[in-house]
């Protein structure tokens, strides 16, 4: 008996075929926007979400307020992310650290974020390590300090006690383990500078 395998998609169909994904989600993001103030009520759950589009809250709202994976945290969380030690997070607007699938924050130390930080899934910001010499304790350290307009890409992983400035880009998989100037694309591991970025050009989320 033959075989049967899946038709491979040509071009053009899978060009249709996300086309019709980016139709499908378009349309879902537009009734939405359209009821925004049907679904206002899901912002008493996130007093610090000020700049968070709702469609994030509406779609963290069930794993992480009635689950309560996260679930005392005040801004939206990917249910595969976890938040510790949240009271010592001082964040600005339009910000929402592990809303990103598979981040990890640990704000032992503290941790200050600006506004308008984006993270991509597997971000690990961590403020304190633990101590050498016995790992049932964790070594004091400054706390993190993260600028405006900063963009931690896939796999980012920012160590105890960095300063990262504002208008700065870091790329995938960058430890980031020294402090980075603003106005500035970075990537590596070590983290190091590669290039000046031009003035961020999106809304300033300082108006707010």
């Amino acid at each position: 008996m033959p075989i049967r395998t899946k038709p491979r998609l040509t071009p053009k169909r899978r060009h249709r075929s996300i086309a019709a994904v980016r139709d499908s989600n378009s349309h879902v993001l537009a009734l939405v926007k359209r009821y925004e103030k049907l679904f206002a009520w899901v912002r008493w759950f996130y007093p610090r979400a000020k700049g968070v589009p709702i469609q994030y809250l509406l779609y963290c709202f069930f794993p992480q307020k009635v689950l309560m994976i996260n679930g005392r945290v005040p801004w939206p969380v990917h249910f595969t992310s976890r938040i510790l030690f949240h009271r010592n997070i001082s964040l600005g607007n339009a910000c929402a650290p592990g809303l990103a699938g598979s981040c990890y924050i640990q704000a032992r130390q503290g941790i200050n974020i600006g506004h308008n930080l984006w993270t991509g899934p597997g971000v690990g910001i961590i403020s304190s390590n633990h101590d050498l010499d016995d790992y049932r304790y964790h070594t004091a350290a400054d706390p993190i300090e993260i600028g405006d307009n900063v963009w931690l890409g896939m796999n980012t992983v920012v160590l105890p006690g960095v300063r990262i400035g504002s208008n700065v880009a870091v790329g995938a998989n960058s430890v980031v383990s020294r402090d980075l100037p603003d106005n500035v694309i970075a990537a590596g591991s070590p983290c190091r500078v590669l290039k000046t970025k031009p003035p961020y050009q999106g809304l300033d989320y300082r108006q707010l």
